[in-house]
């Protein structure tokens, strides 16, 4: 196989230990990837920009939704195959395509199958591959961020527990395909596929190439429904709740002041945002868009 790319984080914790091993896992394919040196996520975007324009036919994102994120802004609405090998955090967006399970070789031989075509949202900051969302969740990610520990979904929880005390309201404006929505969210999330927060399932009517955005929001509730409502995120089940709101349309256009937007675990950029679903943006290897169907 040609001009194979491993985009990955030396920097993470066990970094280069998962980049020997998946390195290791390819030879024993008979492929012998290219590893970007990078050291930071300006170089990783730079790199992997550089190794698309140059005819990458697959560019490996070894890690979590992070590096993913940084891939996708690469390979979206190009030729080259996404691969990904889950060894991060959250793993959303590995999650939602059937791409979690399995030990390395697993994981790295899919890499290596025949790439399904795969949504992906276009927004004023980039692409995103999996949520884009907004308040609660929002404050919960940047303070995950700044956890060294627990890993997987344990610093979610636990930076949950931190942040409930800071639970507040937004005052944003929303547009579904020109329909306008305004009012107070505590929680909103425009979703490609249906998991963030390390298995959090926001949206779960979403799938990956359905040509659909789903936007969910919980209202302006007090602390202690938002207690009741946000624990049946993890199922799923939340979407029945009086106090949560379901929509979808191919184009959202939100609007509000001093409000981040975050992404596959990232900043973003802050409102106002569009966001735009673009159908087969993406060329995922081994990926089963129809998976989140099967699990549910």
């Amino acid at each position: 196989m040609r001009s194979v790319y491993i985009l990955s984080n030396p920097t993470a914790r066990g970094g280069p230990t998962q980049l020997d091993a998946v390195v290791a896992a390819f030879a024993r394919f008979d492929v012998h990837p290219t590893v970007l040196a990078v050291t930071t996520a300006a170089d990783a975007r730079a790199a992997a920009q550089r190794a698309v324009s140059d005819g990458a036919s697959r560019l490996i994102a070894v890690g979590g939704d992070g590096m993913v994120h940084l891939a996708v802004n690469a390979v979206a609405e190009s030729e080259t195959v996404l691969g990904v090998v889950p060894l991060g955090t959250g793993n959303d967006f590995a999650r939602a395509l059937g791409l979690l399970d399995g030990d390395i070789d697993e994981q790295v031989g899919r890499t290596l199958a025949e790439p399904t075509p795969v949504d992906a949202i276009r927004t004023d900051g980039g692409w995103v591959a999996s949520v884009a969302t907004l308040g609660f969740s929002g404050d919960v990610t940047a303070r995950a961020n700044r956890l060294s520990w627990p890993r997987g979904q344990s610093r979610y929880t636990l930076a949950t527990m931190f942040q409930l005390p800071r639970l507040r309201t937004l005052l944003v404006t929303v547009e579904i395909d020109g329909r306008r929505v305004a009012g107070a969210t505590t929680l909103l999330a425009i979703g490609n596929t249906g998991y963030f927060g390390g298995g959090m399932r926001i949206c779960p009517a979403a799938r990956a190439d359905d040509g659909r955005l789903h936007v969910v929001s919980i209202g302006d509730v007090p602390r202690r429904t938002f207690l009741r409502v946000f624990p049946t995120v993890f199922s799923g089940r939340h979407i029945n709740r009086p106090e949560v709101t379901v929509d979808g349309g191919e184009n959202v256009m939100i609007d509000g002041v001093g409000v981040d937007v975050w992404a596959d675990g990232e900043q973003l950029g802050s409102l106002p945002m569009r966001f735009e679903v673009v159908p087969s943006a993406l060329l995922v290897a081994g990926a089963r868009a129809g998976y989140e169907d099967a699990a549910r």
